[in-house]
């Protein structure tokens, strides 16, 4: 029996039907289209206006596209992990409300929590449970709705963020395919750069809390700015080092999508071209843990059986890491 690799055998993704178009944004706060391109690349984003659906709602819609597509029933799932800052609520875990919705009665299941990272925390955790061979399907979804924790009189971050999410299925597989390696990092010193103030035990919510806005995302754009282009590239780059690759073996790099100017940086840094770059910025902004989902989501027909894809992120926190992966299957 030769070594079990944990394979992304399907990919399902989910984004809302409103757009919020930088124009839109114009009217909301003082800012133009022109400023917000020329700093981020985005040009519109998805908003989930329904007050009554939260994380759980783009994470259903994209595990139960993933279902139909790979023939794959709910009962056979056995974990679901859901990678999120915007959770349902504090308890139950929003994997637990999503395999309840779905009908995945045989699984269980939890999130994870690093920013913008969390997909690709979460997605080397569940590979870790199908190489033990302690599991046969297991589910990895990235999801935010962001708009619920952001200050839309604030216009260093409403400009930035939107929602949406992916879902992806692993399954084991003995060829050379799969979740070949990954490298992961944080430090909690940056903390006061890129963090939500209250709602945690440290600060619980309060009348005050409530008044002073402390409830959505607070940003030091520069220096997380900074933070990223060095950390994004730098795991990116160790990785291709340990496995032995260069810049000519790399099919795809999947970034995450904060800003394009980041992703630049990454890129360049790699020694790849543009056009080997994956990007949806323009049309999602950031989705926070859904970024690298949808970017599967949006090019899976790109990829062919034995492509070298690096899946390279950053988050609050700080989060950082990067996922070398051999695609392992034909669309």
């Amino acid at each position: 029996m030769g070594k079990i690799r944990a394979a992304i055998t399907g990919v399902g993704g989910f984004v809302p039907d409103y757009i919020l178009t930088n124009a839109e944004l114009e009217t909301m706060v003082d800012t133009t289209d022109e400023w917000i391109r020329t700093r981020t690349g985005i040009r519109e984003r998805r908003i989930l206006k329904d007050p009554k659906a939260g994380t759980s709602y783009i994470g259903v819609n994209a595990v139960n596209q993933l279902l139909k597509k790979t023939n794959t029933k709910p009962e056979e799932i056995d974990l679901i992990l859901c990678a999120t800052v915007t959770p349902d609520m504090v308890f139950p875990a929003t994997a637990t409300l999503i395999a309840s919705r779905i009908g995945a009665i045989n699984s269980f299941g939890y999130d994870i929590q690093a920013a913008c990272s969390g997909f690709i925390f979460a997605l080397t955790t569940g590979a870790r449970y199908i190489e033990s061979g302690a599991y046969k399907k297991v589910v990895i979804i990235g999801a935010d709705k962001m708009s619920s924790i952001i200050d839309y009189t604030d216009r260093t971050t409403c400009i930035i963020f939107g929602d949406g999410g992916g879902a992806i299925l692993l399954e084991p597989t003995e060829e050379e395919v799969g979740i070949i390696d990954s490298i992961h990092r944080h430090d909690g010193s940056g903390a006061p750069y890129l963090h939500i103030k209250a709602g945690g035990s440290l600060n619980p919510a309060t009348h005050e809390t409530v008044d002073l806005k402390q409830h959505y995302v607070y940003q030091e754009g520069s220096t997380v700015f900074k933070f990223a282009v060095t950390n994004m590239a730098d795991m990116a780059e160790k990785i291709m080092k340990k496995n032995n690759l260069t810049a000519n073996d790399i099919n795809f790099l999947v970034p995450h999508q904060a800003n394009k100017r980041i992703i630049d940086a990454t890129h360049e840094r790699m020694g790849i071209n543009e056009d080997r770059v994956l990007m949806n910025i323009d049309r999602y902004g950031n989705t926070t843990a859904g970024t690298i989902p949808l970017l599967l989501w949006d090019f899976e027909k790109k990829f062919k059986k034995g492509d070298n894809l690096i899946l390279s992120a950053f988050g609050g926190g700080f989060t950082w890491g990067a996922v070398y992966v051999k695609w392992a299957y034909n669309s």
